[in-house]
């Protein structure tokens, strides 16, 4: 049971878990779903830009613009469609069958982006963006349920679920990149269709791994009374399948008309939680607004840190010099650098704010959350530094930049994207918690339809620069820098709000 002081309504309805290595059993298992959902995520994120160069543009620089662009479009959909797979969720069908149509929906869209044609490789990631809606917000807010809402293991356990996120994004980068170059293809023409199949392949494994082991779940996520029926399963099948081309429709009209959409969205989204907030309480109501506040500081570190799928696989691609001694560095591997360093920090910065918590002295979520901002900002200052003075004879900058960047921006995540999960479970309003979620990630939506606008312009018309990507990526350092200094300041005023939430 849950070590909470003072247990909630909500949280007194906890079952009684077996606990493993301090933790409640079924965070284990949830581990692994999330391990094999995020596998096949990041086994194409790799690849997608370079594939759609390749293939579409027929490898012309001039494509890496567009190719930013659509990827970008693409994440920012993938977030937003977690708003409505949090209603769905919430209200008809219930946390676990939601995550098992939504594998269902992104194995199917994985498959089908292996078919060489624009038209079904958009219709695919549209797929996609339907099917995740309904399963990566979803398996994050059981991991919630799993607590009460103040057990200080809350946080500690979101940051154990994020190193299966991570631990999934490492592995699978490696090995579609190992198919693609070595098995069925080469450095020069990699077998891109590969990666697309064997991460339709990872979601298939997640789909079985959860079906067997939600048992484990002894009723958390069951549908909601009275919608016990398979007749709504069938009926949110058959919606997914309408909404699949309005996803289609939103990927081909670009991402400034994108950006439109997913803010008129977001605000629609603070509207409706601010309403339930206010049903609530006074409490609820201050809970709900700084929970939005935080929301808009999630979108400027997205915008940044999602360079890592956009700009940064060019950067690698063209501008590091991968040479090691007469083994060329994979650009495909530069994917899991970031998984390596969470997978290794993770339990360190797991134990520090447990540390941190029993002296009293845990920095407040939006102390973290402005750290998180500072940190992504270090790494595009090394990175200002590299483009501006580390410049080799080839015209490259060493190997060691690009890895240290992905590591800075690492601790950054830890301090904020973990956090951030954890934070929703503990102030959206009781009743839409799985909405509250969807906010999270439609957040970060908007971040990452930004970066692909940002990176797009880091490529410009003719391909990326050492001199675009210089001033790019100084403007990336101000803009996080100032950020972060502001949400440091802003913070107290932020906790006030929080009623006691840490």
């Amino acid at each position: 049971m849950s070590s909470a002081a003072n247990p909630s309504t909500a949280d007194a309805a906890i079952p009684k878990f077996t606990q493993t290595l301090g933790h409640p059993s079924p965070l284990w298992m949830l581990f692994m779903s999330e391990f094999w959902e995020r596998f096949a995520f990041y086994g194409i994120r790799w690849a997608l830009v370079l594939y759609i160069v390749a293939q579409f543009h027929g490898g012309s620089n001039t494509g890496q613009a567009d190719a930013n662009l659509t990827y970008g479009s693409y994440l920012a959909l993938v977030y937003a469609a977690a708003i409505f797979g949090g209603y769905v969720a919430d209200k008809i069908i219930g946390y676990q069958r939601s995550i098992l149509v939504g594998a269902l929906f992104m194995a199917a869209g994985l498959f089908m982006i292996a078919i060489p044609d624009a038209n079904i490789f958009k219709l695919g990631l549209a797929t996609i963006v339907v099917g995740n809606g309904m399963f990566k917000p979803i398996i994050s807010t059981i991991v919630g349920k799993l607590y009460a809402t103040f057990d200080e293991r809350r946080d500690s356990g979101f940051t154990i679920f994020y190193m299966g996120i991570n631990s999934g994004a490492f592995l699978a980068p490696l090995l579609t990149g190992w198919l693609a170059n070595r098995v069925f293809g080469s450095a020069d023409l990699p077998a891109y269709k590969v990666v697309f199949m064997a991460s339709g392949v990872g979601m298939l494994v997640s789909l079985v791994w959860f079906y067997i082991g939600r048992a484990q779940l002894q009723g958390i996520g069951v549908p909601p009374k009275g919608g016990e029926s398979m007749k709504r399963v069938a009926m949110v099948i058959l919606g997914a399948i309408v909404v699949i081309p309005v996803m289609y429709f939103l990927l081909a009209v670009g991402a400034k008309a994108l950006q439109s959409v997913l803010t008129v969205m977001f605000i629609a989204l603070a509207v409706m939680l601010m309403i339930e907030g206010i049903k609530d309480g006074k409490v609820a109501r201050d809970k709900t607004i700084a929970m939005l506040i935080i929301f808009t500081f999630n979108i400027m570190f997205w915008m940044f840190f999602e360079q890592a799928g956009s700009s940064f696989t060019f950067l690698a691609d063209q501008i590091v010099n991968r040479d090691l001694g007469g083994f060329v560095f994979p650009t495909a591997w530069f994917q899991s650098v970031n998984s390596v360093a969470i997978i290794a920090l993770a339990p360190v910065v797991a134990w520090v704010w447990v540390a941190m918590a029993k002296k009293g002295v845990n920095p407040s979520i939006p102390r973290k959350f402005g750290l998180g901002l500072l940190f992504n900002g270090l790494a595009f200052l090394l990175l200002m530094f590299a483009l501006s003075s580390l410049i080799g004879g080839d015209g490259k900058i060493p190997f060691w930049t690009l890895v240290a960047v992905y590591f800075i921006q690492s601790v950054g995540e830890l301090c904020l994207s973990p956090i951030g999960l954890s934070m929703v479970t503990k102030l959206a309003p009781v009743r839409l918690v799985g909405f509250g979620m969807g906010g999270w990630f439609l957040s970060t939506g908007i971040g990452n339809n930004l970066s692909g606008i940002f990176a797009s312009a880091v490529s410009g018309e003719k391909g990326m620069t050492t001199a675009s990507a210089l001033s790019g990526y100084t403007f990336g350092w101000w803009a996080l820098l100032g950020s972060g200094l502001v949400l440091f300041i802003a913070a107290p005023q932020i906790n006030k709000l929080m009623h006691g939430v840490k």
